[in-house]
């Protein structure tokens, strides 16, 4: 699968969606009614390293790396014990190869927030991600809903 394509799945699948192009990624934020400045974070689609996130080798040609936050419980399942924050610049202590291809693992920085990632995924492993990316959505919107409630 390529990049141009997720994107356009996400867009298409789950509404109420921005995608805003920075810090070499598109961000898809839940914010249905723009109530608020950005709205809450659901995935991004990263294909270029960053300052603090190298550990994905984003600057190979062609490769990109699909990120999305989970349930703790989820994140568990798939994954074992959420790490530890890293250093700044750092990747989480987990032993993955944050540079494989088609294998979902930790976010390489941000996996002790129970974010995950997958660099390149095929179609058949894009289909087994459908559950979490949804339950993303799901947490997204319930999120979303609890800050428009707070800034009352």
């Amino acid at each position: 699968m390529q990049i141009k394509e997720l994107s356009e799945y996400i867009l298409e699948r789950y509404q109420g969606l921005n995608a805003v192009d920075a810090w070499g990624e598109t961000s898809f934020f839940y914010n249905p009614e723009g109530r608020l400045p950005r709205g809450v974070y659901f995935a991004t689609l990263k294909n270029k390293d960053g300052e603090n996130d190298k550990g994905s080798e984003l600057e190979r040609d062609g490769v990109f790396r699909l990120n999305f936050g989970v349930s703790q419980s989820s994140y568990e399942e798939a994954l074992g014990a959420r790490p530890a924050r890293p250093a700044a610049g750092g990747v989480v202590g987990t032993g993955h190869d944050f540079t494989k291809l088609n294998t979902l693992m930790p976010h390489p920085v941000y996996g002790w927030m129970a974010w995950v990632c997958i660099l390149n995924p095929d179609q058949a492993t894009w289909q087994n991600l459908q559950p979490l990316l949804n339950e993303s959505y799901e947490l997204a919107v319930k999120k979303y809903k609890q800050r428009v409630k707070d800034r009352r």
